[in-house]
């Protein structure tokens, strides 16, 4: 889980996700829309991929993927990141953690 949580913190938004995943090849594209660049864990590619996924789970994310850390915090999966920018607040949220600048 320490792994998971301090890949998390390496940049502004961390999307850890699956190749195979259009959710989450959706969530990066809506991310990047907005002109951030995220850092992008595969975990399906990686060689501690099974052990960060379970670790994922561990941090209560169901499904394991995708999970999104934005400003050093894990905000969750494509629900939340959806929600957040239903309500218009995924903007602000990536502009107060540097993702991103007006």
């Amino acid at each position: 889980m320490d792994m998971v949580m301090k890949l998390g913190e390496t940049n502004a938004v961390v999307i850890f996700t699956k190749s195979s995943c259009c959710i989450s090849h959706s969530i990066e594209t809506l991310i990047r829309s907005f002109g951030a660049n995220p850092t992008i864990y595969e975990l399906d590619t990686h060689p501690n991929g099974k052990q960060m996924e379970k670790a994922l789970i561990e941090l209560g994310c169901q499904p394991s993927v995708p999970a999104i850390f934005i400003g050093k915090e894990l905000v969750g999966g494509a629900n939340e990141i959806m929600s957040l920018n239903v309500r218009g607040k995924l903007k602000q949220l990536l502009i107060r953690a540097n993702a991103i600048w007006v």
